[in-house]
């Protein structure tokens, strides 16, 4: 399962720290491994076909004992059209294997879907509810025609009561008594005749629990035996559980699917062959799904939901390069000022600096502002711009200002204009994109398009020049603002699809990413003087 490159790399330098997993500039060899994952697809018709329908492959580049460079494939979840190929490496616990734990309680499993399936949409269940409807109308139509009945006799008896003599008063006393005791046994023999028809149905329900009750537990128990004998390796020998992994790191069990990825099979497959891992790439082929953004021959991040906990303890050994996201080489200096007065001071912020303070201690806007205006009120930082994206920047020197200003931001009274390089030929002129976002909270911080329980997302956008490199720089005006609400619905299918140049989560990465902020126009805070301030990009 070790491969060759198909072209020479000795002259390529190979990287001397290993892939940071959940942000990364592919490097060269893993380009290259690609490439040849992708040539060995296409030569398969069966597995070619099967991942058109959209599928996350990857890559390791490893070093033998030996010395010699090569590299691992792999793929999440499971294909079936891989036939008896070793091209890939194995799942690191066969699920599939017939005489594996897995398959027997699998199918105890699956019948008793079936028996669920079978008594909840069958026969049995809809007759016996057919006939407990029957008799409760039954009852129901008896009972009200009696009670009528009644009433009809009781308005004779009262025409017939001042004319009655005594006895005659006597025997219309019994005869209501007498027709209220009757009313009394006519509920009692419709109740016993519908409390049966209710005990079949009950029946038939009990015994539907019962094996919904008994699959949960089933099921429950297969998936903490499953995981139990996922038995992760990492790069200091050490060997532990995903169970135990995810109880560790977070305090809960696995979710479904965790150790199948990609990236955890390779690894675990070189650890076992005492090779080094040198670097990775994960990468998507085929149709893109609905809700995420993926495009064919791209390359993403490993998920942090069900990977980041394994992939953390199975790195655990090498050396890792740092988060490209935490790195700092913005310098305070290049904050420029587009206006300041007493309420307000404007800046143009560059690409790579963060707009208020992260995790890191890195430098933000919000941190240079503390340190400039120390005797500032309330919060800052009136809006954001995404790390990576560059322009125009609105801090508030007073509460007052800033209160007001997010009262326009709120309000959408505040206008704004980005504009942006995207990787493709855009079509139409200009138009609106209406996808709602959500987080993806599989591949945080990334965002997905969610028509079921996504927040309304709307921006209008016109091409303003198409280059010849087949990008296009685009003018967006979004008219809500939710986060990384302009790239994905740049990148999405049933957005431009069409990704801003270079950004590292929804397309390529490159140098920068070329999206720039630069126009806003809103009422000043305390003078309400229509203000419109721009600032060019330098892409």
């Amino acid at each position: 399962m070790l491969h060759k490159f198909d072209n020479d790399i000795t002259a390529r330098d190979c990287p001397e720290k290993f892939t940071y997993p959940y942000c990364y500039e592919p490097h060269p060899l893993v380009v290259e491994a690609a490439r040849s994952v992708r040539d060995y697809v296409a030569s398969q018709p069966l597995l070619a076909q099967e991942l058109q329908q959209g599928k996350m492959l990857g890559v390791l580049v490893v070093q033998t004992s030996d010395g010699s460079i090569g590299f691992l494939a792999g793929y999440s979840g499971v294909i079936h059209n891989v036939g008896r190929s070793s091209f890939f490496v194995p799942p690191v616990c066969d699920l599939l294997r017939r005489d594996g734990f897995f398959r027997p309680e699998e199918l105890r499993i699956s019948a008793i879907n079936d028996e669920v399936s079978r008594l909840t949409e069958g026969e049995e269940l809809a007759n016996v509810n057919a006939r407990l409807k029957m008799v409760q109308q039954v009852a129901a139509d008896e009972i009200l025609a009696y009670k009528e009945f009644i009433a009809r006799c009781k308005e004779k008896r009262r025409a017939k009561m001042l004319r009655a003599s005594e006895a005659e008063r006597q025997e219309m006393v019994r005869e209501s008594q007498y027709q209220n005791a009757e009313l009394k046994r006519l509920k009692l023999r419709h109740n016993k005749v519908i409390q049966e028809a209710q005990a079949a149905v009950d029946e038939i329900e009990c015994r539907i629990e019962a094996l919904k009750a008994e699959r949960k537990s089933r099921s429950i128990a297969l998936q903490r035996l499953t995981f139990d004998r996922f038995v992760m390796l990492n790069a200091l020998g050490e060997s532990k559980s995903i169970t135990k992994i995810f109880a560790d790191s977070r305090g809960e069990l696995p979710p479904s699917g965790a150790g199948d990825c990609a990236a955890p099979k390779m690894l675990q497959y070189a650890f076992r062959q005492n090779m080094k891992p040198l670097a990775m790439g994960e990468f998507w082929i085929g149709q893109p799904l609905s809700a995420e953004v993926r495009r064919d021959g791209h390359f993403y991040p490993s998920c942090t939901s069900k990977c980041k906990p394994i992939l953390d303890f199975m790195l655990r050994g090498l050396i890792v390069e740092d988060n490209p996201l935490e790195k700092d080489d913005n310098l305070s200096h290049k904050l420029t000022t587009i206006l300041e007065d007493e309420w307000l001071w404007v800046v143009n912020k560059p690409a790579g600096m963060l707009s208020v303070p992260g995790k890191s201690d890195r430098e933000s806007v919000e941190s240079i502002a503390r340190c400039k205006y120390p005797a500032a009120t309330g919060p800052l930082i009136a809006h954001r711009l995404d790390m990576h994206t560059s322009g125009i920047l609105i801090v508030a020197k007073t509460a007052e200002a800033f209160v007001e200003l997010r009262r326009q931001f709120n309000n959408r009274e505040i206008h704004k204009q980005y504009v942006a390089i995207v990787d493709g030929n855009v079509v139409d002129d200009e138009g609106k994109i209406c996808l709602p976002l959500s987080p993806d909270h599989a591949n945080s911080p990334q965002q997905m398009v969610d028509f079921v329980n996504g927040k309304a997302a709307v921006t209008r956008y016109k091409v303003i020049e198409r280059l010849p490199d087949h990008t296009t720089r685009i003018l967006f005006s979004p008219l809500t603002g939710r986060t990384h609400q302009l790239r994905v619905h740049a990148s999405h299918s049933l957005g431009l699809n069409a990704p801003i140049h270079g950004d590292m989560l929804y397309g390529k990465p490159d140098k920068r990413l070329c999206l720039h902020a630069m126009m806003i126009s809103f009422k000043h805070p305390v003078t309400n003087e229509v203000i419109t301030l721009g600032c060019e990009p330098d892409f």
